[in-house]
């Protein structure tokens, strides 16, 4: 990370149970504030994310491109600054439909994004789909891991959100699952 200004990092504690390959630039390995990664390429949805939920984004791309939805994966990386040059927008234009996962409480971290895509970032435009939030419960966790799953967003939610998002879209295409 390289800024002027002075920065807070935080860290999911999930992350460090994450494998990731070794980056070949260590040492000169930087990530500039406030741009997102478009980790995935897709055309049916957006999906918008950070942290450990990010890494069940992730996860949850193998299960939605098996049912035929092609999502755009898109690590936010920063909160402060956010998105300074509008991916997120831009990703918009292409999906006409967004999901923010994220392991905040409801109407916190998924709250601001959503303030940011669709107000600063005018992303209400592109939409022909109500935009969706998808966070934590707002309860206090159970300990342990059986906390994570029952408290924060799963897999399965993820792939349930993003399937109901598409049968709205198009009923038809994406037929009722029970």
């Amino acid at each position: 990370m390289e800024a002027d200004e002075p920065a807070l990092v935080i860290e999911p504690l999930n992350g460090y149970r994450t494998k990731e390959p070794v980056p070949n630039n260590i040492g000169a390995f930087r990530i500039p504030l406030g741009v997102p990664e478009i980790v995935r390429e897709g055309s049916d949805m957006t999906i918008v994310s950070y942290g450990s939920t990010f890494n069940l984004c992730e996860q949850a791309l193998h299960t939605l491109s098996e049912l035929g939805i092609s999502a755009e994966l898109i690590d936010v990386q920063t909160l402060l600054p956010f998105d300074i040059d509008h991916v997120i927008a831009e990703s918009l234009k292409k999906t006409n439909r967004l999901l923010i996962v994220d392991e905040d409480v409801s109407s916190g971290a998924t709250a601001f994004m959503l303030d940011k895509i669709l107000v600063e970032q005018k992303g209400y435009y592109h939409l022909d789909s109500a935009p969706i939030t998808l966070s934590a419960k707002d309860h206090r966790p159970a300990y342990g891991t059986d906390g994570d799953y029952f408290s924060k967003p799963s897999i399965d939610d993820i792939v349930e959100t993003a399937y109901g998002i598409m049968q709205e879209a198009d009923p038809a295409a994406f037929p009722p699952i029970y």
